[in-house]
This record gives C-alpha cells, sequence and structure tokens, in this order.
C-alpha cells in the first residue's frame, strides 16, 4: 500500500459491487431495471466512483440520492444516467436540476406550481427541451413523505397530468419493514400500492413508464414486488437490511475493508491507566500498540473497552476509551506484534482468515451496519 495511506484507508471491491448487483439481478424479473441508490456517498463506499463505475452496466436505470448537492457531484463528475432525488428538493435547485435531467420527487401542490414554471422558463430560453420528468412518492405506511394512496391522493395524480411541462415518469412507495421476518405487512403494502397504482393508470388513461416500491430487503424476499424497477441500496455494499433477511437466496460480498497500521507499541506495568478518564487500568504487564485511527474517522468511540482489532490474525482487544484521532489495544500475547504492522478493523485478516464484518462491528458498537460505513469519515481515502 502506499505510504500515504499507511494511517487508514478503505478498501472498497468495485467488482464485488457489481457482482452484489448481478446476484440480485437474477433474483428478480428480466424486464425489471435496477436503480443503484448511492445517497450518503454511497453509503460511505464512494458515490462518485461507483456511479462511473455503472454507466455501462445495461440494466442500471440510473442512481438514486437524498439531495440534490448529492446529484450536482455526480453531473460534475461525468455520470450521466438518470439521476432521482428520493427526498424533498428546494427550489433553489430547480432550475439546474431539470437542465441536468435530474428526476425530482413530488408530494405538494407548491412543487407542482413551481417546477412548472421553472420547466416552463427553461423551455422558452431552449434550456429545455421537453416536459421535465417527475416521480411521485406514495405513503403506504412509512409516514414520512408522499401522497396518501386513497381519493385524495388521486386528486393530486389528476391535477399533475394537468401541467403542461411536467411529464410522470414515475410513482413509488418505500416499504417500511420489508426486513422483517414476518413478511405479511410488506406483501399487503405491496397490494396496496399496486392497487392505487392501477387505479391511477386507469383513470386517467396512462401508463406510468417506471413503477418501482422494492428496496434491498425485498429484492431478495419479495421478488414478486419488483415491478418496472428495484431499488437497490444496502445490499449492493454487501450487507444485510437486516439478521431477519434470508441469507440463502440472494449470494453478496462484503465491498469494504477499514485497514491501519501500529504507530506506537510500549511495555507498562500493572496499574497504569490507559487513555481518557483511567476507565482502563493494567492488571499486568501489558504491551500496547497505539492504531492512528478515531471518532473523527469514524470509528465508533462506543468501542471503547469492548471492541476489537486483527493484528497478525489475532484479536487484540481495544483497551480504554476510543480517542478522536487514536486508540490502543493489547498486543500482548500476540507474537512478533511491532510498529508498522497492519491493523484490520473491519474486514478479513489475510493470514487467520477471521473476519470483522460490518455486521460484527456494528454489534459491538451498539449501531447497525450500514449505519457504520456512512459515518466513516471524509478524511478516511477510499481506496478502489
Amino acid at each position: 500500500m502506499l505510504e500515504e495511506y499507511s494511517r487508514v484507508y478503505a478498501k472498497v471491491d468495485i467488482e464485488a459491487i457489481k457482482y452484489n448487483l448481478m446476484s440480485m439481478k437474477k433474483n428478480i424479473p428480466d424486464h425489471t431495471k435496477i436503480m443503484a441508490v448511492v445517497k450518503t456517498d454511497a453509503y460511505g463506499h464512494g458515490a462518485i466512483r461507483i456511479a462511473q463505475e455503472l454507466e455501462e452496466v445495461d440494466y442500471i436505470w440510473g442512481y438514486a440520492v437524498a439531495t440534490a448537492e448529492e446529484a450536482f457531484e455526480l453531473r460534475d463528475n461525468a455520470v450521466k444516467k438518470p439521476i432521482l432525488i428520493l427526498g424533498y428538493t428546494f427550489p433553489y435547485a430547480y432550475e439546474r436540476m431539470l437542465i441536468e435531467g435530474i428526476r425530482p420527487t413530488v408530494f405538494r401542490k407548491d412543487m407542482l406550481n413551481e417546477l412548472n414554471d421553472c420547466a416552463g422558463k427553461l423551455i422558452a430560453r431552449g434550456e429545455l427541451s421537453s416536459k421535465a420528468p417527475v416521480h411521485i412518492a406514495v405513503d403506504t405506511g412509512m409516514s414520512r413523505i408522499g401522497i396518501t394512496p386513497d381519493d385524495a391522493g388521486a386528486e393530486f395524480v389528476r391535477d399533475a397530468l394537468k401541467y403542461d411541462n411536467l411529464q410522470i415518469e414515475g410513482v413509488f412507495t418505500h416499504f417500511a419493514r420489508a426486513d422483517e421476518k414476518d413478511l405479511s405487512n410488506v406483501k399487503e403494502k405491496e397490494a396496496l400500492f399496486s392497487k392505487f397504482v392501477d387505479r391511477l393508470e386507469s383513470e386517467n388513461n396512462i401508463k406510468i413508464p417506471f413503477k418501482h416500491c422494492a428496496n434491498s430487503a425485498s429484492i431478495i424476499a419479495v421478488p414478486e414486488s419488483s415491478m418496472d424497477m428495484v431499488r437497490a441500496g444496502v445490499t449492493m455494499y454487501g450487507m444485510w437490511p437486516s439478521e431477519d433477511v434470508p441469507k440463502d437466496i440472494v449470494d453478496l460480498k462484503p465491498t469494504m475493508e477499514l485497514i491501519s497500521h501500529i504507530v506506537m507499541i510500549k511495555e507498562v506495568p500493572a496499574g497504569t491507566p490507559v487513555s481518557y478518564g483511567g476507565t482502563f487500568v493494567t492488571d499486568k504487564p501489558t504491551k500496547i500498540a497505539t492504531i492512528p485511527v478515531g471518532y473523527g474517522d469514524g470509528y465508533p468511540r462506543s468501542l471503547s473497552n469492548k471492541g476489537y482489532v486483527l493484528i497478525r490474525g489475532k484479536r487484540a482487544n481495544i483497551l480504554g476509551r476510543v480517542c478522536m484521532d487514536q486508540f490502543m489495544v493489547d498486543v500482548t500475547d500476540i507474537p512478533g506484534a511491532c510498529e508498522g504492522d497492519e491493523v484490520v478493523l473491519m474486514g478479513k485478516d489475510k493470514t487467520s482468515g477471521e473476519e470483522i464484518s460490518a455486521e460484527l462491528l456494528g454489534n459491538m458498537s451498539g449501531r447497525f451496519n450500514y449505519e457504520l460505513t456512512c459515518d466513516i469519515s471524509k478524511r478516511v481515502p477510499r481506496i478502489f
């Protein structure tokens, strides 16, 4: 590894991401497209590079992000496929979004008005050649954003179809409980959404190009909900939505490893306090290794006194509190441990094959797996 990455780096396996996408593709109908969810910097993995790598994958329709800024960053880095913003977008961003083919999610009348006015001005100026595509969010149980699947929601769609400068490209919902063992709720919500979409199309004599509701968990466990497109998020990165999602349907490969190196080893006597507050005190002569990583890098402070890393194929327990930029581990029982040795914070040790998965690290730290990867900070370089 290059010297400049010795402190810490996150190794991201692009081929594993492609493998995971193909595994999911095999579990859904042939005609169904995949929307690659790359919000929050691709769950901490690096959205720009990953989207660039997926530009030529034919079954990838485009990308989903959470904010206009995430979409603009992709466009600034030569990502051409469609981008859908899954949440609310504020009017300051509308003009650039529409010019660059970034799809807003709509669910409020004022959004329709402002988007239509903006699109009309752009068409008049010759900066937009056709109606602006939008996707309508439907709330089937998240109580987050979206129109309701009832008469009020149907009226919203009828009104949306009257705008001269907008076209409904998609309609979607999001399952709140697809990652549970009991799938009755998600099947109920899928039926509710399907019935509502059928009503919209029949009452208005239209065909909405993209109906999508399946997230990572339902791609695996409820493939019959695939419709025209699915949204692949956490499973794209080789992580499971929950412990209840079956592991024997789709094969996934982990895509990220977090690696550092020992910067100092010291031997201390019994009775030596370690780190802030002296929350750990040695009970015997101890060999302590310092790792130059901390919660400023997104490594959880909650691992203080209870987590471990892998060095030379063996576990090294964390001693004391994790600091902002460093933490200490016990290498007393690791023969030959020395300064410069590789430290596996997350991933598989090359010598022993033992692995600290994102799920395991999340469980130890009181987080869930992709909260953990999302929180790995910008100062940790991603190596693809």
